[in-house]
């Protein structure tokens, strides 16, 4: 049944509902009591689906709020994200225990300069072929023949007047030599052993005057009286030196490359020498 605005037409006016007319017009009176009750009864039952819809909808709601629950709390974490990753890493999702992640217990092998700092570690046999062991040696693709060797325990004899200051003041214990050649230049290259690292450092660091070069085997006496390119450096408790020139006495210049490549190469090769000395004796000791 549908209603008008008021439910009904008023005197005097057009009524709005469909059914009845308005009073005076002639018909039957209505019975207003069923009318009553009629629409309190409609009323009754639009309330009950209306209960019955909301308790539906709340029905909804309270499950949604479970399934979120279920969500945000599923692995103890509001982040669902970082708990699949933390049972990717653990392997938790198996549950065997045999993907988790395992991590050795070896520990890094020493560092190869601490066994060549001082002489109460570095105990391997000091000699010309631990330092100059190649007859040949390519540095760079520079190719250079070795062509003296020499070692002496007097250092001051091996250097001039004011290099042999420093290398005594200094404590300098032995010192070895090489020359080398490529293309008509020379260079002598030489490792001062120091009782540890600080008087090694000393001595490079104060480095003046010149080593001696070595003459051998087709060289003759070189860098005595011309311009020759010098270098001194360090590594643990060795100072090393060198001295280039060309062999048949021409003088060395600022900008001349064979010199240059020469100091650089030899240089070099000696450092790792040295460090080949600290890195066998590191492997050794992880062997005892």
């Amino acid at each position: 049944m549908s209603f008008g605005q008021g439910g009904y037409g008023g005197p005097g006016g057009q009524g709005q509902g469909s059914g009845f007319g308005p009073p005076g017009s002639g018909g039957p009176a209505p019975d207003w009591g069923a009318l009553a009750d009629s629409a309190a009864a409609e009323r009754r039952r639009k309330r009950r689906l209306l209960m019955i819809v909301g308790g539906a909808l709340a029905t909804v709601v309270i499950a949604g709020a479970v399934a979120a629950a279920g969500v945000t709390t599923s692995g103890g974490d509001d982040d669902p994200a970082s708990s699949a990753s933390e049972d990717r890493i653990s392997g938790a999702a198996s549950g065997s225990g045999k993907d988790d992640p395992t991590f050795s217990s070896v520990a890094p092998p020493p560092d190869p300069k601490e066994f060549i700092a001082s002489a109460d570690k570095d105990t391997a046999p000091l000699t010309v072929d631990s330092f100059f062991p190649d007859a040949k040696i390519t540095v760079s693709g520079h190719t250079y023949e070795r062509r003296a060797t020499h070692h002496t325990r007097e250092c001051a004899s091996a250097a001039s007047t004011k290099l042999a200051k420093v290398l005594g003041a200094n404590g300098c214990d032995r010192l070895f030599r090489a020359t080398f050649t490529r293309d008509g230049s020379a260079v002598t290259v030489g490792v001062a052993v120091f009782a540890d690292e600080g008087p090694a450092g000393r001595a490079a660091e104060q480095a003046t005057g010149n080593l001696e070069s070595l003459p051998g085997d087709g060289v003759p006496e070189f860098c005595r009286a011309t311009a020759c390119r010098l270098t001194s450096n360090t590594l643990g408790r060795y100072a090393y030196f060198t001295i280039a020139g060309y062999a048949d006495g021409k003088s060395v210049t600022a900008d001349d490359t064979p010199t240059s490549e020469a100091v650089r190469d030899t240089g070099a090769y000696v450092y790792r020498r040295i460090m080949d000395r600290g890195r066998e004796q590191a492997l050794k000791s992880t062997e005892q």
